[in-house]
């Protein structure tokens, strides 16, 4: 037997075939009456062919949850991003961590501009709060479009807690906006996490 796995993660009550061309498997099923083949749980579909001398030839669908491939965001959850594109309304990211662990798998995560910070939203400026190439520290909204998950930068301890400057160097927070260059004196604004802050005041104090 060969199994297809595939990187796409499903969700319950998603369509992930029909039942005349797929048999259901674990973590799926076929409703009565209905051609339509469905997944129970979250998590990445695996299509499994069947033996040569098989009656059926039918493949079988099963869903492998999320659990089986390690850690993974969820609602609430605290992650670690890499973003990767800021537009004018919205920035991308590829989540890293969910709290302390690292992810086995590439999730997306998308932050809204109404959800960079809590007050003051109308003036948000995507550009001046977030650059390719920061990290940041967000909360997991829920599960939006595209497979991207909705992140949220909106309370006080979240935001950008590491960014690289023009000359290759980690820059150092300087307020809750702005962020500097330690070899060339430049400043970039920013939607910088607090919690950062008080990190670089704690290795400056020794």
């Amino acid at each position: 037997m060969q199994e297809q796995e595939e990187k796409e993660m499903v969700t319950p009550g998603e369509i992930l075939g029909t039942s005349s061309t797929l048999k259901a498997g674990k973590g799926s099923y076929v409703v009565p009456q209905s051609d339509a083949v469905f997944a129970s749980l979250t998590g990445f579909r695996r299509i499994i062919n069947p033996p040569h001398d098989s009656v059926d030839q039918r493949p079988t669908v099963e869903v492998i949850g999320c659990k089986d491939y390690g850690v993974f965001p969820e609602p609430g959850s605290t992650v670690f991003a890499r973003i990767t594109k800021v537009m004018a309304r919205m920035a991308s990211a590829d989540i890293i961590c969910v709290g302390r662990k690292s992810v086995r798998e590439k999730f997306s995560g998308v932050i809204r501009q109404q959800d960079v910070r809590a007050n003051e939203i109308d003036k948000v400026d995507m550009h001046a709060s977030f650059r390719p190439g920061d990290i940041i520290r967000a909360s997991v909204l829920s599960l939006g479009d595209a497979r991207a998950y909705y992140l949220s930068t909106a309370k006080n301890e979240l935001g950008v807690v590491s960014a690289e400057s023009s000359a290759g160097v980690s820059m150092v927070p300087i307020s809750w906006t702005q962020i500097q260059c330690p070899v060339t004196g430049q400043t970039e604004e920013r939607k910088v996490a607090p919690g950062w802050i008080l990190m670089e005041k704690k290795q400056t104090l020794g």
